[in-house]
C-alpha cells in the first residue's frame, strides 16, 4: 500500500486563523484529519468590521498554536507531512503575509515542497471535501468579499461568467445588519430576524435585475436599506426590513442564476449539469433552499460544502494543496502575497472578482 500524501493547509487571508491536515483514502477521496479555525469576532466587534492591523496581530499571536493544534488533532506526526499549502491571496495583505510567511518557514524547516493557494480556488474546490465532483461545473461563490459565477473547467482553469460590480453579497448582509443595530458579524443574523418579519412590507430595489447578464449589484439595495432604517420605529419594523431584504436577495439570485445556467451551457458540452455553491453566504438556509428548488426545475445536480467548510477555513486550502501535490505543481519560496488575485486572469477587473477590501 503506497503512502498517501499528507498536506498541511494554512489560512490567514482576513479574520480567521486556520490550519488543517488532509490526506486521501485508497479510493482517492480526501479525508480531513483536522480543521482548526480561530475566529477574531471579539477582536473586531467594537469596531463593527475587520481592522487589518488588529487582524494581523491576532494571526501572529495565534498561528503557531493553531498549526500545532491541527497537527496534534490529526493524530499524525509532523515528520509525515509531505507539503505545506498557504493562502497567498486575495485578501488583506498584512493578514496574508502572516500565514504565507509561516507556511514558507515551516516548509523550509521540514525541507518540504511549498504550495501557494488562491483563496478563491479553495472555495471553488471545497465541495470536493465531501463530494465526488467532476469537471466542468458551474460555481456560485458568495462570501464577504466575493460574489461571482464561474465555469470551473479544471484545476487552475476558470471562466468568469458574472460578478458583482460593487458590493459582495456577504458585505451587503453585514452592512444591512449593522444598519439594523446588529453587532458584527451580523450577516448570519439577518436570516434569523427575517423569520419574524413580513417579506412584503418593503419594496426594495433590485439593481441591474433585467440587464448585465449574470453580473450582480448590491450597492443600491444597501442604500435603500439605509434610508428605510432611519424611519424604523419598532422591533417589528426591523424584522420586516430584514425579511424584505432576505426576499429581495433570493429573487436576485434566482434570476441571475438562471441566466448563469444558460451561459454555462453555451460554453460547455455537458454529460451532467452540476451547480456548486460555496463561500460563507452559502450557509444561509433560505438561499440554499431557493437554489435547491431552482436546480430541480432546471435539471441541475446541486452541491453545497458542509456548513463548516463554507466560511474561511484551512481544509479547503489543503484540498487545493493536495490536488496540486499530485501533479507536482509547487511554488518557490519567494512567491508574493497577492491582495488581488482573480481566478480568471483574462476577465475584466471588477470589485468582487478577486480582491478583498
Amino acid at each position: 500500500m503506497s503512502k498517501k500524501p499528507l498536506i498541511l493547509g494554512i489560512e490567514s487571508s482576513c479574520d480567521e486563523t486556520a490550519a488543517s491536515l488532509i490526506t486521501e483514502n485508497e479510493e482517492g477521496f480526501p479525508v480531513v484529519l483536522s480543521n482548526i479555525v480561530s475566529s477574531q469576532v471579539e477582536v473586531h466587534k467594537e469596531f463593527g468590521g475587520v481592522v487589518p492591523e488588529l487582524a494581523a496581530r491576532s494571526h501572529i499571536e495565534k498561528i503557531d498554536w493553531i498549526v500545532k493544534k491541527a497537527i496534534d488533532k490529526s493524530g499524525r506526526k509532523i515528520e509525515e507531512i509531505d507539503a505545506v499549502a498557504s493562502t497567498a491571496g486575495p485578501g488583506l495583505i498584512v493578514c496574508l503575509s502572516v500565514g504565507l510567511s509561516f507556511g514558507k518557514a515551516f516548509a523550509t524547516a521540514m525541507n518540504k515542497p511549498f504550495i501557494a493557494v488562491n483563496h478563491l480556488e479553495g472555495h471553488a474546490l471545497s465541495p470536493k471535501l465531501n463530494s465526488n465532483l467532476n469537471y466542468p461545473y458551474l460555481l456560485l461563490l458568495i462570501s464577504g468579499g466575493h460574489s461571482q459565477y464561474l465555469s470551473v473547467q479544471n484545476l487552475g482553469k476558470y471562466k468568469r461568467l458574472g460578478t458583482t460590480i460593487d458590493d459582495a453579497l456577504g458585505e451587503a448582509f453585514d452592512k444591512t445588519a449593522k444598519l439594523l443595530g446588529i453587532k458584527f458579524p451580523g450577516g448570519p443574523q439577518i436570516e434569523i430576524l427575517a423569520e419574524k418579519g413580513d417579506p412584503e412590507k418593503y419594496d426594495l430595489p433590485k439593481p441591474i435585475f433585467s440587464k448585465g447578464g449574470c453580473n450582480l449589484s448590491f450597492a443600491g439595495l444597501k442604500t435603500a436599506v439605509l434610508k428605510i432604517s432611519k424611519t424604523i420605529k419598532s422591533e417589528q419594523d426591523k424584522y420586516d426590513l430584514a425579511a424584505s431584504f432576505q426576499k429581495t436577495i433570493e429573487e436576485i439570485l434566482y434570476k441571475k442564476t438562471k441566466i448563469a445556467f444558460t451561459e454555462f451551457e453555451k460554453i460547455n458540452e455537458l454529460n451532467e449539469k452540476i451547480f456548486v455553491v460555496a463561500g460563507g453566504v452559502a450557509a444561509n438556509k433560505k438561499i440554499r433552499s431557493m437554489l435547491l428548488n431552482l436546480c430541480e426545475e432546471n435539471n441541475y445536480k446541486s452541491i453545497f460544502p458542509p456548513v463548516e467548510f463554507c466560511g474561511d477555513n484551512a481544509a479547503m486550502i489543503a484540498m487545493v494543496g493536495l490536488e496540486k501535490f499530485k501533479i507536482n505543481q509547487f511554488n518557490n519560496l519567494d512567491y508574493p502575497a497577492k491582495p488581488r488575485w482573480p481566478l480568471d486572469e483574462d476577465a475584466a477587473f471588477l470589485k468582487g472578482a478577486g480582491v478583498q477590501l
